[in-house]
């Protein structure tokens, strides 16, 4: 039986907290990445839809107004 104790003995601390410190490592960038990744989306949603909003701004300049008929005194 103690032949086979060494066999069962947990490996040493260093080993285990390289392991996490690769670990956390490796998720802290794919975590950075998939945030910047989110961030170019939403950069280039924005610029299309700022887009959109100023073609129907430029659009409504050019329609006539119907309003103003009754703001004229």
């Amino acid at each position: 039986m103690s032949k086979n104790l060494p066999y069962i003995m947990p490996s040493p601390q260093y080993e285990v907290e390289e392991g996490f410190s690769n670990y956390q490592t490796t998720h802290q960038f794919y975590q950075e990445v998939h945030t910047r990744a989110e961030f170019e989306n939403y950069c280039e949603w924005y610029e299309t839809t700022a887009e959109q909003h100023r073609q129907d701004l430029e659009k409504m300049r050019g329609e006539l107004n119907i309003f103003q008929w009754f703001r004229r005194s």
